[in-house]
């Protein structure tokens, strides 16, 4: 492949923070204003069981989700370590299949809602490549295998709780 050569897979890895946090900044600097626009025009096109969860998110200030966003990055530093400079990939695997999975419920977000959706453009152009080449990398080198991939992958739910934890911690530390 095109970058084979030019990356190691070592570099692969750790280049998971990058697309993470670039990622992520679509999503702090745009959740508040897109919700401030759109939440009354988009509440009624939301399914029953997402609408605790959307209007829960119509309140959310940027810098509160920029706290959730922290949180899970000083998680994702450890993790990344172990798997670069130690070879520990089930964590790494795992959040890093979460982050495959997250790419799609940005893609539904916005068919569902027929609108730009914060976080879908990086998703689609930063987290969709970069988890489909780490995951290509990590057979191709050997690291893991298909078996690993798929046991490895529900690990991924462990970072859920980090999540609202995080966004708890954020309502608490930056009060509406």
């Amino acid at each position: 492949m095109l970058f084979d050569d030019y990356f190691s897979l070592n570099a692969v890895v750790w280049l998971f923070l990058a697309a993470f946090m670039i990622h992520d900044f679509e999503e702090i600097i745009f959740v508040e204003p897109w919700m401030n626009r759109n939440y009354e025009r988009l509440r009624p096109l939301i399914p029953g069981p997402g609408q605790k969860l959307f209007k829960d998110m119509s309140n959310v200030k940027s810098s509160q989700f920029a706290v959730a966003v922290f949180v899970e990055f000083i998680l994702f530093v450890p993790v990344t370590y172990l798997a670069a400079e130690r070879e520990i990939w089930a964590l790494f695997i795992g959040f890093n299949a979460l982050l495959f999975v997250h790419v799609f419920t940005h893609l539904g977000q916005s068919i569902l809602l027929r609108s730009y959706t914060p976080g879908v453009v990086t998703a689609v152009a930063i987290s969709l490549p970069y988890s489909v080449y780490l995951f290509y990398r990590l057979l191709r080198d050997g690291a893991a295998t298909w078996q690993d991939l798929l046991t490895y992958a529900p690990l991924g739910l462990l970072l859920l709780p980090v999540v609202l934890a995080g966004h708890k911690l954020g309502k608490k530390v930056v009060p509406d």
